[in-house]
């Protein structure tokens, strides 16, 4: 049985084991009239199903985890000396190709016979851990089952237990994402570190010039030194910060405005048909933004400023720029829009009692008052035009110049990480751990950003009762 079909399962005996601990409960009561019951009958019907699921739960995970390095060390141990002598390979590519063989993913025909031998022998074993893992789940769960519905009586505390429980699982969860999170930032750090063996950090973080040259895989430490190329950050973080100011430039007033309408002066019918319709610019693909910019706003954008005697490129920051800032409305507006409506009427009813006129209680009331969530809003829209590639991709032309001019081609971080990335590369050479230096400077800068924007708002933001 697969992990699928176990985890349904388990479901489906969690709803059984449910609904056994409420009628148990319920009769126990009715038994025992003279001495209430601690919890409710939904109570002690949780507490079944999680002691029916959750030991099950976890011996599958733990079983899914380490059964694939046993039978792995257990087809090693049965394959013939001679024979992976005479191949001269790997013990890792041999197993890997023995899995495809497993897995029927190798070509039989071109297979050793003991390679052969090895995969049934594979699927021998792995067959017999699946109907192994389904007994021993099915034991330790009606185990759980039994015990749990037997233990039922009016002096069990199950509520606090299920209180417990759901603690214990709030407490995992927010630790495997602290985890995750550290783990990635650790990872970064570790390459970072490496890429700095070869280039030093401040050649990195000053230089002007972006021009990588690209090894092939294989060559020596010794030749990458003289041959790496140029890793300035300048020219990258700038067309990152050009193209960010440029969308941030179109989106925030945009959508302010829209959500000062939206929350203060449109009528609710028109609210509530406005409001999906706006949100739906978030929900389309960017690489759809992109194409967009590529063929409609780009040399559209030409056009005019050839028209009023400009020069201005179809793929430049100005284009990317101003299709991120119509992609990012939703998240200024929509945010914004709630955090207006949640600021108390009485304030508003107030400055108008006070002779204030609509606009300025808008101004002087609700916006002070809403400035937190407002900069929550914009922090995210700058986040999301950073951290954005598919639009930059197309439309900004991949050009790492070191530029202040919206009108010429620029490149960014997040494209940059892309192309370092992209291809059959050796990833212990400078061209693609620089794609490391460059995430563990964007979570940085967004680190920073969070810190302003926690300083801004704790120091301007109004406080009421």
């Amino acid at each position: 049985m697969s992990n699928f079909s176990l985890i349904v399962l388990l479901l489906a005996l969690m709803a059984i084991g449910y609904q056994l601990g409420m009628v148990r409960s319920r009769k126990v009561a009715a038994v025992n009239l003279q001495q209430k019951m601690h919890s409710r009958p939904h109570h002690y019907g949780m507490m079944v199903g999680l002691w029916a699921v959750i030991p099950a739960f976890f011996i599958l995970v733990l079983w899914t985890l380490l059964s694939p390095g046993v039978i792995n060390s257990m087809v090693a141990a049965q394959l013939p000396a001679e024979a992976l002598a005479a191949e001269g390979m790997n013990a890792d590519v041999i197993m890997r190709r023995i899995s495809n063989l497993a897995a029927n993913f190798g070509v039989v025909a071109e297979a050793e016979q003991w390679e052969l031998a090895a995969a049934a022998y594979m699927q021998q074993l792995k067959s017999s851990s699946a109907l192994l893992l389904t007994g021993l789940i099915a034991a330790i769960a009606g185990a759980g089952l039994f015990f749990s519905y037997k233990r039922i009586k009016p002096q069990l505390r199950a509520r606090h237990q299920i209180e417990r429980t759901i603690k214990a699982v709030l407490v995992i969860c927010s630790t495997i994402a602290i985890l995750t999170t550290i783990g990635i930032v650790l990872s970064m750090v570790g390459e970072t570190i490496k890429f700095f063996t070869f280039v030093p950090p401040a050649d990195f973080f000053f230089g002007t010039t972006w021009n990588p040259r690209f090894s092939t895989t294989g060559v020596s430490e010794g030749s990458l030194t003289g041959s790496q190329g140029s890793f300035g950050l300048l020219p990258l973080l700038s067309g990152t910060m050009l193209v960010a100011a440029i969308a941030l430039l179109v989106a925030i007033p945009l959508g302010l405005m829209v959500a000062i309408y939206l929350a203060e002066y449109a009528p609710a019918k028109f609210r509530a048909t406005a409001k999906p319709i706006i949100e739906v610019l978030a929900g389309i693909p960017t690489i759809v933004y992109g194409f967009f910019a590529l063929v409609t706003v780009g040399p559209f954008l030409a056009d005019l400023g050839a028209s009023i005697g400009l020069t201005i490129r179809a793929t430049s920051a100005l284009t990317a720029g101003v299709v991120m800032g119509i992609m990012i409305i939703p998240f200024i507006s929509s945010l914004s829009d709630d955090i207006i409506t949640q600021v108390p009427k009485a304030l508003r009813d107030a400055s108008l009692g006070l002779g204030a006129t609509k606009s300025e209680t808008v101004r002087k009331v609700v916006l002070p008052a809403a400035l937190p969530g407002i900069v929550g809003a914009v922090l995210l829209a700058a986040s999301r035009a950073i951290g954005e590639t598919m639009i930059v991709v197309l439309a900004a032309g991949n050009s790492p110049a070191l530029t202040a001019n919206p009108f010429e081609a620029v490149s960014t971080v997040t494209v940059t990480i892309v192309n370092q990335l992209t291809g059959d590369n050796d990833f212990a050479s400078p061209q693609s751990l620089v794609a490391f230096a460059l995430g563990l400077t964007l979570f940085v800068i967004t680190l920073l950003l969070n810190v302003v924007a926690l300083v801004i708002v704790r120091k301007y933001r109004e406080q009421y009762e």
